[in-house]
């Protein structure tokens, strides 16, 4: 098995990232979005890619405020398809205003999307991804998967001997509470 870990330390495209917020806790809701936003964005294609186009899909989703996306209509989706900046695949760019809009109702259930998502919590993998395939749009096993572990959610983000794996640990992220075992699929 192949870890981030082994290519993203030091990498000027994956470093930051790999070092400072994948599998660190994350609570805040553009993030949150952002982060789902950029694992639907890139099913299909490479992490470095999306990477790559980040700063272009915070400026096309306007710095991911949830309620904006969720008023998105037919001028913005045209918008979004003819910008060369970001994946321009329609069915992604409409999960993401369809997943803007689920949050928004995720606000009015649970207070906030980071609620919800601990409220939820523990799941096994299995569980996660038939929740969100119920819940989102475009949110499959992989995407859901790596949604999770990006924030803290699921384990498997950095091997043991990783300095991010200790800096992130000592947050305590939630999958840490269970236990590695918990999340052994049988």
């Amino acid at each position: 098995m192949g870890w981030y870990c082994d290519y993203a330390i030091g990498d000027p495209l994956h470093g930051d990232y790999h070092d400072t917020e994948y599998g660190f806790p994350e609570s805040d809701e553009r993030r949150l979005f952002e982060r789902l936003v950029m694992e639907i964005m890139q099913a299909g294609l490479n992490w470095g890619l999306i990477l790559k186009k980040r700063e272009g899909l915070n400026a096309a989703f306007h710095g991911f405020d949830v309620d904006t996306v969720a008023q998105y209509g037919d001028e913005d989706i045209a918008r979004l398809l003819n910008d060369p900046m970001i994946v321009r695949n329609r069915l992604k760019v409409n999960a993401a205003i369809h997943n803007a809009q689920v949050i928004q109702q995720l606000r009015d259930s649970h207070g906030s999307f980071a609620n919800w998502i601990a409220a939820q919590h523990p799941l096994k993998k299995t569980q996660w991804v038939k929740l969100f395939k119920k819940t989102f749009k475009f949110t499959g096993g992989e995407i859901t998967n790596e949604f999770l572990m990006s924030i803290g959610y699921l384990p498997g983000t950095h091997r043991e001997d990783c300095p991010a794996y200790q800096k992130l640990t000592a947050l305590s992220p939630p999958w840490r509470a269970q236990g590695l075992a918990f999340y052994q699929e049988p």
